[in-house]
C-alpha cells in the first residue's frame, strides 16, 4: 500500500494524518482558552457536563492536579480538549486518524465513526471501568528505554514465572512500557535492568492499563460499546491493537473492546501509516507526547501540534 505525493501543478501535496494523545498528557487548565474564545468549544464544554451530569469543567480548568489525575475524569478530559480542537479546525484535511490508547476514541470522532455526545459518555464509562478495574486488582506498570522490544517481550516471558506481565505499549525504538501485576512487573524491572536497558522506571499510574489485570473492566466496557452508536468511518482510524487502517462500525466496536487487554503498537501504527503515504502528522490534543514520539519513529516526517487557541486560529 504505497503512496506517492500527489503534485497538483508545481505544488506537492502533503498526505495528512490527524494524532491523538492518551492518557498521562492532561493539564490544568487544558481547554480553558478554547472554551474562552470560542462559542462552539463552549457549547461542546456544556454539553459534556450534562452528558455526563458532572462538572468536568471544572476540574479541566481548576483541578486540582490530582483529582485530574484520577482515571475517570483524566480520559474524559483529554477526549474533550482533543474532540474540540479537532472540531474547531476547518482548513486541515487529513486522510486518516490514529490515538494513542484513549485517543483512538478522539480519533474515531474525527472520523465520524462516532458522536461526540455519545463518545463522551463511553469514554467516561470506559474511565470508570478501568479505574475500578485497577482498585480491584492492583498492578503498575514500568518504562524500559534503551532495549529491543523483542528482549523486552522476552524478559517479561521470564518475569511472568513471578506474576502477571506482559508489553503494554510500543512507543518507539527502544522505549516500551511493561504492564502487570507489582511483582510480576517488579520481576521484568530487574531483568531487563540486568541485562542492559538504558533506564527501567516504574510509573505513576491508577491499574495495570493494557494487561490482564483491565479484565474485570471488560463487562462495562461492553455494556457501554453496546449501547453507543458506531457507524462507517470517512477516513482510515489506525487502531491500537492491529495497527493497521479500519473503517468498517463493527471491526472499530471488537478493536475497542480488544484494546483494553492488548499492547498498543504505536511504533508499528506510525511506520504504517508512512508506508501508506502520511507524511505531515497533526497531534490534536494537550502536550507533545505524540510529536515525539513520531520524531524518534520517522526522523523525516513533518510533525505539528494543535493545543491552544493559538494554533487553532492558524487554521480557522
Amino acid at each position: 500500500m504505497g503512496f506517492c505525493l500527489v503534485k497538483v501543478g508545481d505544488i506537492i501535496m502533503s498526505k495528512i494524518a490527524f494524532l491523538f494523545p492518551g492518557q498521562g498528557s492532561q493539564y490544568v487548565g487544558m481547554a480553558k482558552d478554547l472554551y474562552d474564545n470560542s462559542v462552539e468549544a463552549k457549547e461542546m464544554v456544556l454539553t459534556a457536563n450534562e452528558a455526563l451530569g458532572i462538572n468536568l469543567s471544572h476540574i479541566l480548568f481548576n483541578g486540582p492536579e490530582e483529582e485530574l489525575k484520577q482515571t475517570e475524569y483524566t480520559q474524559p478530559a483529554i477526549f474533550l480538549h482533543s474532540v474540540i480542537l479537532a472540531s474547531l479546525i476547518r482548513t486541515i484535511d487529513a486522510k486518516g486518524a490514529a490515538g494513542h490508547s484513549l485517543g483512538e476514541y478522539s480519533a474515531l470522532v474525527s472520523a465520524g465513526a462516532v458522536q461526540f455526545y455519545e463518545a463522551v459518555k463511553l469514554v467516561r464509562a470506559r474511565g470508570l471501568a478501568m479505574q475500578e478495574a485497577g482498585r480491584k486488582n492492583k498492578g503498575t506498570m514500568a518504562a524500559v528505554i534503551g532495549m529491543a522490544q523483542e528482549k523486552v517481550e522476552e524478559y517479561c516471558k521470564e518475569a511472568s514465572a513471578e506474576g502477571i506481565v506482559q508489553c503494554a505499549n510500543f512507543n518507539s525504538p527502544g522505549q516500551v512500557v511493561i504492564s502487570g501485576s507489582v511483582e510480576g512487573v517488579k520481576k521484568g524491572m530487574e531483568l531487563c535492568k540486568a541485562n542492559g536497558a538504558k533506564l527501567v522506571k516504574e510509573l505513576v499510574v491508577s491499574g495495570a492499563f493494557h494487561s490482564p489485570l483491565m479484565a474485570s473492566a471488560a463487562d462495562d466496557l461492553k455494556t457501554a460499546l453496546d449501547s453507543t452508536n458506531f457507524y462507517e468511518a470517512k477516513f482510515p482510524v489506525y487502531a491500537n491493537v492491529t495497527a493497521a487502517p479500519v473503517a468498517d462500525k463493527n471491526e472499530i466496536k471488537k478493536l475497542l473492546f480488544d484494546q483494553l487487554t492488548s499492547p498498543v503498537r504505536w511504533e508499528e501504527t506510525i511506520k504504517n501509516m508512512v508506508a501508506d503515504g502520511f507524511d505531515e502528522f497533526y497531534e490534536i490534543g494537550p502536550s507533545k507526547v505524540l510529536q515525539g514520539l513520531v520524531k524518534r519513529i520517522s526522523p523525516d516526517a513533518k510533525c505539528f501540534g494543535i493545543d491552544k487557541y493559538a494554533d487553532v486560529e492558524k487554521f480557522l
